[in-house]
């Protein structure tokens, strides 16, 4: 995709649910799905849509994730994995605060995500994951420069507490 081809957010999203739709009746193969997400994922809308609906669908395609879109995905660099820490975190604060509501079937649902960011960031490149879930580890202490993050969603001492908590398993195979 060229940069006036970008897809904003809402097009991703589409472009997204097309594709996986495709993916799951088998007309659309692993190859042909991983070099459309690599143009996908190149910026940062496209990534953005990508994942949400990738993490949160049904479509078990982030539970079997086959190794031609995980090496594109690791070729992403450093906007996939920082979208995939900040969807670790998300998704583990929302799941107490579904806890919290009783709201068991939107809990599982967050827990389903949480599960599946933990997975991809023990499969993306090791370094850039250990680099940049030391940084949000930080923000959950209160420190550096994801404190505004947590901040800006109102994230309370126990979902932080959830949150450094999800990271270390990461590190836990």
């Amino acid at each position: 995709m060229t940069a006036a081809a970008e897809p904003t957010f809402q097009q991703a999203m589409e472009i997204t649910a097309q594709w996986l739709a495709l993916w799951e009746q088998g007309e659309l193969s692993d190859e042909v799905l991983a070099d459309r997400v690599a143009e996908l994922v190149a910026s940062r809308d496209g990534a953005r849509g990508f994942f949400v609906v990738s993490l949160a669908g049904d479509c078990p395609l982030m539970d079997r994730l086959p190794e031609t879109l995980l090496m594109q995905l690791r070729l992403a660099g450093e906007g996939v994995v920082d979208l995939s820490a900040r969807n670790l975190a998300m998704s583990t604060a929302m799941a107490l605060h579904h806890q919290r509501a009783g709201d068991s079937s939107q809990q599982g649902a967050s827990e389903r995500v949480q599960a599946r960011c933990t997975e991809l960031l023990r499969s993306l490149e090791p370094q850039a994951v250990k680099e940049r879930l030391e940084i949000l580890l930080a923000a959950t202490a209160g420190q550096g420069e994801d404190v505004a993050f947590l901040d800006r969603w109102g994230y309370d001492a126990e979902q932080r507490s959830s949150i450094a908590a999800a990271i270390e398993a990461v590190a836990e195979s």
